[in-house]
């Protein structure tokens, strides 16, 4: 089992299961572990914009986190746009972005850029791996970050090595914590101000816009 083949099983085991892909060269490990471990599906997109929207919107509606696997520096910029959407809207989306091999950095190859500085404005979470060993610890962590309440975008960038590598065991993905409760007294204002007979406005977010929570929202501007 390689680095590559572990990312994916621990994917699979955390309950992530789709994985909209631009791919190059440097993330051929994974493609071809897209096809050897079974279970997860791969959505191939023409362009990487497509990727982070379809990933956006799959999250949004499954309300389970959606992967990406992406092509170094460049291919995460053009699909930065939705990923900025993706952030506003707090959807749990992980980024798997490849990178050259650790020990072929130094050369400034065509394609080398800072992915993380690239990443960082749109993800609430990012790290580069630094071994096949620990590749799938990183990516349940990766994982757990993206849903963590209310939600993130979370990038792990993957150099070609640790994809290629042989890999220990398959990490056990990470427990998430729950959102926290609304407060009673909270709740009882609310109510209070939707029952005065005052115009009242509801801004919506995260999880309301859902269709459960679009929905009981139009119930309560019905009642």
């Amino acid at each position: 089992m390689n680095g590559a083949e572990s990312l994916l099983r621990v994917a699979l085991a955390a309950g992530v299961d789709t994985c909209f892909a631009n791919p190059g060269t440097t993330e051929m490990p994974l493609v071809a572990a897209l096809d050897s471990v079974a279970g997860m599906r791969a959505v191939l997109c023409l362009f990487e914009g497509v990727c982070t929207g379809a990933a956006d919107g799959y999250a949004r509606m499954s309300r389970k986190p959606a992967m990406t696997l992406l092509h170094l520096g460049p291919g995460l910029a053009n699909g930065l746009a939705n990923l900025h959407n993706a952030r506003r809207a707090y959807t749990p989306v992980v980024n798997v972005v490849g990178d050259h091999a650790t020990w072929h950095r130094g050369a400034d190859a065509p394609l080398t850029s800072d992915i993380v500085s690239l990443a960082s404005p749109m993800s609430g979470w990012v790290r580069t791996s630094k071994s096949a060993h620990a590749l799938s610890g990183d990516m349940a962590d990766a994982i757990a970050a993206s849903m963590e309440p209310a939600g993130k975008v979370a990038t792990l960038i993957v150099p070609s090595d640790c994809q290629w590598d042989e890999a220990g065991t398959i990490a056990t993905p990470r427990a998430v914590a729950k959102p926290a409760k609304v407060a009673d007294r909270t709740i009882g204002r609310v109510a209070t101000l939707l029952k005065s007979g005052n115009p009242v406005t509801l801004l919506l977010g995260g999880q309301a816009l859902s269709e459960q929570g679009l929905k009981t929202a139009a119930r309560i501007g019905a009642g």
